[in-house]
């Protein structure tokens, strides 16, 4: 009797060691700065103007629940680049950039309205820090599957440099004014491995 016992204690042990190995973990997805783009888009009282994000990156991690559980984006404020020498240094000098040399995000909240292994959709909530203050921002997120293990992320934000205690640059002893308002264009790859499928179809 005893021996039958062990015997299926045995069993359970194995059975459950074999379940626990073959759950699926969280997966992590890495933005590609290669393939990555982002582009800053304003007005100014002469003309529009935009800038190119030239570094960039950042993680998106999504538990054994489905849930983003992570995401973080790091840009460094000086590759921010234009055609305009001008331009570039006005830009700096209203982020300070020497003295906060990076803009970043951080995930706080992240609700989910449609997660499949060919479309990831998502209402997310943040940190975002420029020039040295911090702000909430809230942005829809909507990522196509291109390729197994990797999502295109597409979208705008608008923001206001005010918001963060950034003084619109000016130039020309002050008859060029940049406005306040700018658009962030994104179009960002996020790849991880082949097991995220795996995941988001189970």
């Amino acid at each position: 009797m005893k021996s039958k016992q062990l015997k299926m204690s045995l069993i359970c042990l194995i059975l459950g060691v074999m379940f626990t190995t073959t759950q699926i973990k969280a997966q992590s997805l890495k933005i590609n700065p290669r393939t990555s783009t982002m582009t800053i888009l304003g007005t100014t009282n002469v003309h529009n103007f935009e800038t190119k994000v030239t570094q960039i990156s950042g993680e998106l991690v999504l538990n054994s629940d489905k849930k983003v559980e992570k995401l973080s984006i790091q840009i460094p404020v000086k590759s921010i680049k234009s055609e305009e020498k001008l331009m570039d240094t006005k830009t700096y000098e209203a982020f300070n950039a020497e003295k906060n040399p990076n803009i970043s995000f951080q995930l706080t909240d992240a609700s989910a309205l449609k997660l499949s292994s060919k479309e990831i959709e998502a209402t997310v909530t943040g940190n975002l820090t420029m020039a040295g203050s911090t702000r909430r921002i809230t942005f829809k997120a909507v990522g196509m599957n291109t390729k197994p293990g990797i999502y295109e992320f597409k979208g705008n934000i608008s923001l206001k440099m005010t918001d963060f205690k950034m003084t619109p640059p000016t130039a020309l002893m002050g008859m060029m004014k940049v406005g306040d308002a700018v658009t962030l264009k994104y179009d960002i790859y996020l790849e991880g491995n082949q097991e995220i499928s795996a995941l988001l179809d189970k």
